[in-house]
């Protein structure tokens, strides 16, 4: 008899939540648009649940460039406009002007530096920190290395990058791997390059 398939607690049964949690969830992410596209969606998700967001995402990807921060660092008015009125993504004006100022100061951090991953990245020292949480309640809601990125992607001219939606975006994009220890996919082996 095959042992059932353990998964972190927050993880519903809803197959795109699981396919996130199993493929995609503490996989360590070194493209620059996927970041960009990480940071993007987890700043709209502030005040909702991840699963609203990830059942948005295609429809997000299609109308925002596949997050392409050289055509979204154009939008005008009208665009932004536009997009408040597509029911398809989370119709928060903030937001979605965050969205477009996100990417000119993207552009702007990578001409300065070069790549937005090494940016990124150098918060936890170009390497993956693998946590050894038991249970969901000690996972917390931000960190020293979160405050930092908040920080310094504040200093820049970021909106939406408080410390506990850097905490989840460092989550998402395995910069920290915090699928607690009785997981199924705690020590994933894939990464997603550029």
């Amino acid at each position: 008899m095959t042992k059932p398939v353990k998964r972190c607690g927050w993880v519903s049964d809803d197959p795109l939540y699981v396919k996130y949690h199993d493929m995609e969830w503490g996989v360590p992410v070194y493209s620059d648009r996927k970041l960009f596209e990480m940071l993007i969606l987890e700043g709209a998700q502030a005040g909702l649940s991840w699963i609203t967001i990830l059942k948005k995402r295609a429809h997000y990807r299609k109308v925002f460039d596949r997050f392409d921060p050289k055509k979204i660092a154009l939008y005008d008015k009208r665009k932004v406009n536009s997009l408040l009125e597509d029911p398809g993504i989370v119709r928060n004006r903030l937001k979605v002007e965050s969205t477009v100022l996100n990417a000119q100061r993207c552009l702007e951090l990578k001409e300065q530096i070069g790549r937005f991953s090494d940016f990124l990245w150098q918060f936890v020292d170009g390497d993956p920190v693998v946590n050894e949480r038991k249970t969901l309640e000690e996972v917390p809601a931000k960190t020293a290395q979160s405050d930092s990125m908040s920080k310094a992607l504040k200093a820049r001219g970021f909106k939406f990058v408080g410390s506990t939606i850097c905490y989840a975006f460092m989550q998402a994009v395995g910069m920290v791997n915090d699928h607690t220890l009785d997981c199924d996919f705690r020590f994933p082996s894939r990464s997603t390059a550029e």
